[in-house]
């Protein structure tokens, strides 16, 4: 099967951890032989990588084409308004990828379907160019494109317009099934299949050694994610106040950083708090090995796979009471949900695991069961079905 995976959710040489569950359940896709795949992840336009910029100034250094891990992946900007542009900017995302398409048609690609990945504003588009090109639709939802953007009449009224018209949905978890379903979306076109963990790259090491080498001591939390409000990294912070004998590494960066640190410090708790930024994957097991526990916090999650992460290495979790969570964390063996999210409900937690905790071997094996053959072939399934019709 010919693909055109598209969604502006994908690593690039600047931006290596954007998007890198859909790289991960792609090139497990691949590896069966069964699938190629060409990617279009747009980005966004930047004149350049000024300071004026931030972060965003990266996209100016994108290349427009790439290779990653056997991939073909390109790379047209896309015009946006920050602030403002909410409710064009599917529109604007479609006018640059369908020229791009037309581009890889010219030269003589050819493509049987389009893998489209989070519904907004990249499923609208996706739609848009299946229909002009003639090729089906298999979108793929993944957390706040169901949980945030329908909160907005426009993107809720395209999104569900999208999924009418998409050949096949996906979801990564049952929770934002449920929420399609309660946005108004016809169920039958629906499938769950949640994201699988690469239990070669997260994977359990020398707990001393991984703790030596990062200089910590005693018992320590780990907290995963971007620095955005809805990661809730300062429910941590404010936990940890009542785990004093708890030191906390916080990995991830984004624009809460400044904020995260001046709380930690209004607590007094800077001498027992790490944000150490962003890491690659490649090295998260040292950080994961190192902890006792990883709390994620979170107030909205797709399939949130820093959990699975964790586990891998060894690792059980604290994990908040929120849709897609208790999908991931069934057992004790994976670590808690919290009984209550909030500050005093995450110290609990901590402590009972903390008290009684599973063995990492245990941990281990239970994120073994979440690998990715089973999510492969239900796409496999999904996009022969589509093809066929």
């Amino acid at each position: 099967m010919r693909l055109l995976t598209f969604t502006t959710l994908f690593p690039n040489r600047e931006q290596p951890n954007h998007g890198v569950f859909v790289e991960n359940r792609l090139r497990h896709l691949v590896a069966t032989g069964e699938a190629v795949s060409t990617v279009l992840a747009p980005v966004p336009f930047f004149p350049s990588g000024a300071a004026v910029f931030g972060r965003w100034g990266a996209c100016a250094r994108v290349p427009a084409r790439e290779d990653r891990h056997g991939l073909a992946i390109h790379h047209p900007r896309f015009a946006v308004l920050p602030r403002f542009g909410m409710n064009i900017s599917p529109f604007l995302l479609h006018q640059a990828s369908r020229r791009a398409l037309r581009r890889l048609l010219a030269a003589g690609a050819r493509f049987d379907a389009i893998d489209a990945h989070y519904l907004y504003p990249d499923g609208v588009a996706a739609v848009r160019l299946g229909a002009e090109f003639g090729l089906p639709v298999v979108l793929t939802a993944r957390g706040s494109d169901v949980t945030q953007f329908p909160d907005h009449p426009v993107p809720r009224r395209l999104i569900l317009d999208a999924v009418a018209r998409a050949a096949a949905v996906i979801t990564v978890s049952a929770g934002l099934r449920e929420a399609l379903l309660g946005l108004g979306a016809a169920g039958e076109k629906i499938t769950v299949l949640r994201n699988g963990v690469d239990t070669r790259t997260f994977r359990p090491l020398d707990r001393e050694a991984a703790r030596a080498a990062l200089g910590l001591a005693g018992p320590v939390l780990i907290s995963v994610g971007a620095l955005i409000e809805r990661k809730r990294h300062r429910l941590i912070l404010e936990a940890l106040r009542l785990l004093p004998e708890f030191s906390l590494l916080i990995v991830g960066e984004g624009p809460e950083r400044a904020a995260l640190e001046a709380l930690a410090g209004r607590l007094g708790l800077a001498g027992r708090v790490r944000l150490v930024g962003e890491r690659p994957h490649m090295v998260m097991s040292q950080y994961y090995s190192a902890a006792d526990l990883s709390v994620l916090a979170s107030s909205r999650e797709g399939w949130a796979n820093v959990l699975l992460e964790a586990m891998a290495c060894g690792v059980a979790v604290v994990a908040s009471d929120i849709p897609g969570n208790g999908e991931v964390v069934r057992e004790r063996a994976a670590g808690l949900i919290v009984a209550a999210n909030t500050p005093a409900g995450i110290a609990a937690a901590v402590r009972d695991l903390a008290g009684d905790p599973p063995s990492r071997a245990e941990t281990r094996a239970y994120a073994e069961r979440f690998g990715w053959e089973a999510i492969s072939q239900g796409q496999l399934e999904i996009f022969r079905r589509v093809i066929g019709r």
